[in-house]
């Protein structure tokens, strides 16, 4: 048995629905046998075109805004925008403008519930207030949308067509399997309202974490061009000026260094949280049952004592023999988590951001504007508070 467990959802985060997340013991077993072939290797790569695909649509759009090859445009809003539409069209597939909305939704309601935080009083919520009255009227309307593309997705399936190209046609496939494989025992796999609820979370934890790892990897870049002019080389020499594959993508070496100092830097999440599920002691500590253990991430990846005096510098060099001489072998980067729970969708966004980094790298050189105010904040996941205003290029 594990000694630490998630918290308890509050109320009010529950509004963005549970999921694997945070679930504990056989249910988060049985929803991650059933979520993991989504993220197969071999699935990432029938999804990667797509990637290319939405970064090339931004690019264009970039394109017609350059005067004589170089503009400034704040990033922040359009990376937002690519990793949603990516998301978009791998969890839905052809029903990618509808989770395009639903997805407007989730992400308002997020922001409502980070301004409600703060203040949060016991009851308070269940008070008839105009915000009140939106996250009940967010939380319907995405209901309703999703459930709509799900039953929809399950009368083709039932009619025999095969749609498990993406997220929810895997999903939905591998659930029906557990469901056969345990004679039929609908008890076993995955309600309707969980499948609901686990897009809800792949499209929040998913977009999140990759929009924040390539802004603060383009914002490093503008600020070491020395680096990004080793990763342009790099990609040039892997694809010239082709379509990123997948084949080329596993030999970017430099590029991969890059992002991994990225997320020592910028972690997604600064810390996470456990409850000690009875009395522990961890070398001299004793934590009784009940206690909350708070892990900073932030402060460990920032930590002079493991990384040395350069700790809170980019030097992606660190990393050139791989995460495990970095760390000398012990657990000090894990931007995604570690252990049984490691974040399912980890490749999935080192893939999708080494090709969109690629593609950016092979059209444009960028430098930070002087305009750019450098204040990460914490909103879901570290977030630059006053955008990223970068000056392009082109190449």
């Amino acid at each position: 048995m594990h000694d630490f467990v998630k918290p308890k959802l509050s109320p009010l985060f529950k509004l963005l629905g549970e999921g694997l997340l945070n679930y504990e013991g056989e249910k988060w077993r049985i929803h991650r046998k059933i979520i993991n072939p989504a993220f197969y290797s071999k699935k990432l790569k029938i999804m990667s075109p797509v990637f290319y695909q939405c970064c090339d649509e931004m690019i264009s759009k970039w394109e017609e805004m350059s005067s004589n090859g170089k503009f400034e445009i704040d990033v922040w809003p359009f990376v937002q925008t690519l990793t949603c539409d990516v998301i978009s069209r791998t969890a839905f597939g052809s029903s990618y403008e509808e989770g395009k909305r639903i997805f407007e939704l989730l992400k308002e309601q997020a922001n409502l519930i980070m301004k409600l935080r703060n203040f949060y009083i016991l009851g308070w919520r269940y008070l008839p207030t105009t915000t009140h009255r939106r996250m009940t009227k967010i939380d319907k309307d995405m209901q309703a949308s999703l459930m709509a593309i799900i039953n929809k997705r399950k009368k083709a399936m039932m009619a025999g067509e095969v749609l498990n190209n993406d997220l929810l046609g895997i999903l939905l496939e591998s659930n029906k399997k557990e469901i056969q494989e345990n004679g039929n025992n609908k008890n076993v796999g995955m309600s309707d309202q969980e499948v609901l609820e686990e897009c809800n979370a792949f499209y929040l934890g998913g977009q999140e974490t990759t929009s924040v790892l390539l802004v603060w990897t383009m914002i490093l870049l503008s600020r070491y061009p020395d680096w990004q002019a080793r990763a342009r080389e790099e990609v040039l020499q892997v694809f010239g000026n082709q379509m990123p594959n997948n084949d080329g993508i596993s030999r970017l070496k430099i590029v991969t260094i890059i992002l991994y100092e990225v997320l020592r830097l910028y972690p997604p999440a600064i810390y996470f949280n456990r409850v000690a599920r009875k009395d522990v002691k961890l070398g001299n500590l004793f934590l009784p049952a009940g206690v909350h253990v708070s892990l900073p991430i932030l402060l460990i990846h920032h930590n002079r004592d493991i990384w040395g005096d350069d700790a809170t510098e980019f030097n992606p060099e660190r990393f050139s023999e791989g995460i495990a001489k970095a760390t000398k072998g012990h657990v000090t980067f894990f931007p995604f988590g570690y252990g049984p729970r490691v974040c399912l969708g980890q490749n999935f966004a080192l893939l999708e951001a080494k090709i969109i980094l690629s593609q950016l790298l092979q059209r444009f050189s960028f430098e930070l504007s002087p305009t750019y105010v450098h204040a990460p904040t914490t909103v879901f996941t570290l977030n630059p508070k006053h955008g990223a205003h970068i000056i392009f290029h082109k190449l």
